[in-house]
């Protein structure tokens, strides 16, 4: 595939795609489990979050798809989605970047992949330079394990999609 497979307008149809059934699944939250919801939303990218795209940009770790991702979305939090599902602000990444370096996959190989996210639970969201996603295994990131779970990052939305929709259906989130 040349260039990247996240588009602007992709992006615009997934936030539409996922609207409703984050708002249903807060709206009903604290009736069904008791408690009040946390935060549940997709926070579009403003003009800080744009600039620290282009700054992630200019980085040899980070795919196009990456800053297609930050351009347009600066954030992902979907807390109650059974432990929690979050993509992380792009400064966020940046200063974890700086503060702890990239992380390794294991194979002995210069460590190149960017940490953009996390579960409920711990685990980490990992995105290597081509925009494959993986997930640590354990919540440290001290010579993790990392298992794929998505192509790309076209690929891992349309699985927290699927973990979202899902979810307000059965309360099961998925293998995500």
């Amino acid at each position: 595939m040349s260039g990247p497979s996240l588009s602007p307008a992709w992006l615009a149809v997934w936030i539409s795609r996922v609207s409703d059934p984050l708002q249903t699944m807060t709206a009903e939250f604290e009736r069904r489990h008791g408690y009040p919801p946390g935060t549940n939303q997709v926070r579009p990218a403003g003009p800080d979050d744009q600039a620290a795209a282009r700054a992630l940009a200019e980085l040899d770790l980070a795919s196009a798809d990456l800053v297609t991702l930050y351009d347009s979305i600066a954030d992902i939090a979907w807390a109650d989605v059974g432990n929690g599902y979050f993509v992380d602000p792009v400064p966020d990444v940046l200063l974890r970047l700086k503060e702890y370096g990239a992380v390794g996959d294991g194979t002995g190989e210069e460590a190149r992949g960017l940490v953009i996210g996390s579960t409920g639970g711990g685990l980490c969201y990992v995105t290597d330079p081509s925009g494959a996603v993986y997930r640590t295994r354990t919540a440290s990131l001290d010579e993790p394990e990392l298992d794929r779970v998505a192509d790309d990052l076209r690929h891992f939305l349309a699985l927290l999609e699927q973990s979202l929709t899902q979810f307000v259906a059965n309360g099961e989130p998925g293998y995500l």
